[in-house]
């Protein structure tokens, strides 16, 4: 997988329209999206243009492992790219709260 060593917000919201096209390319994975964002299928092309619907199309994907890991295996990027595209656009790193 390849790593890239900085993004630069062109890069970050090309990475996050991939992983859109990535989640609208599975009927399952679109409608789980879907349902958990609230939006409806016709307002997709007009959200993606707005940088915080970027945000949360790899908020969405950073919140599934087995996603990101799909979605890094089929474009052929190291899943760590996810969490460094939010950083980009504008969103906070995650971090798990310990016990």
């Amino acid at each position: 997988m390849k790593r890239r060593a900085n993004l630069t917000r062109e890069q970050a919201e090309g990475l996050a329209i991939q992983a859109l096209a990535f989640i609208a390319g599975d009927g399952e994975r679109l409608g789980r999206f879907l349902a958990v964002t609230g939006i409806g299928p016709a307002e997709i092309r007009t959200a993606a243009r707005e940088p915080d619907f970027l945000i949360g199309v790899l908020d969405y994907m950073a919140s599934d492992e087995q996603l990101i890991g799909a979605f890094a295996a089929e474009a052929d990027l190291d899943p760590s790219d996810i969490e460094r595209g939010r950083v980009v656009l504008g969103g906070s790193t995650w971090e798990r709260e310990g016990p």
